[in-house]
């Protein structure tokens, strides 16, 4: 592994285990065996370093979002596919999912708020576009997109994050109930 590869596996575990304001530069550099000017290079600055992070380790959760959830009439189905790439990231990048969702709880003027932001708004577009795509088959739906979009995503989020401690399992039985049970609502 490189030097930035390992900066940012480094932050990773202890902004995952401690927080991102409870961990400085000088134990991040320790962590990965560099110095502080290493670090600066890579990323200019702490901030840099978890813009790095952000960017790099939920771009695979984009595109494979976007793709799940391009609607051909199909609502069970693509509820379906979002929870399985959802659950599937979480899955893989376990310690990551936790951080970032812990972020985006984050008080809004935090660094760690800033980082997410832009990614989890991403989210939720794709997810209202979705609902939006689905008025066509399901007009009752017309004009809730984006509270169903805050909704299915905070119903998986919260699944993920009982799995995450040990509360649920992350199978096919969780992705059709959690799936009927949110379209039971949106469909009355």
């Amino acid at each position: 592994m490189d030097n930035r590869a390992t900066i940012l596996t480094s932050a990773l575990e202890l902004w995952g285990q401690r927080g991102y304001d409870a961990v400085g530069v000088q134990e991040v550099v320790e962590s990965a065996g560099v110095t502080k000017p290493t670090l600066y290079h890579y990323f200019g600055s702490k901030r840099g370093l978890l813009d790095a992070l952000i960017a790099e380790r939920s771009c695979g959760l984009r595109e494979a979002l976007t793709s799940a959830a391009d609607y051909h009439g199909d609502l069970t189905g693509t509820l379906e596919k979002i929870v399985r790439v959802y659950i599937d990231f979480a899955r893989r990048e376990a310690e990551f999912y936790r951080m970032q969702l812990g972020f985006w709880f984050a008080p809004p003027q935090s660094d760690e708020y800033a980082a997410v932001k832009a990614s989890n708004i991403g989210q939720h577009a794709t997810l209202e576009a979705l609902f939006e795509a689905a008025v066509a088959d399901h007009g009752n739906m017309l004009g809730r997109h984006k509270a169903y979009a805050a909704t299915f995503l905070g119903m998986i989020n919260t699944y993920i994050g009982l799995w995450l401690n040990g509360y649920a399992e992350l199978d096919d039985r969780l992705v059709y109930g959690a799936v009927h049970q949110f379209q039971h609502g949106i469909y009355s």
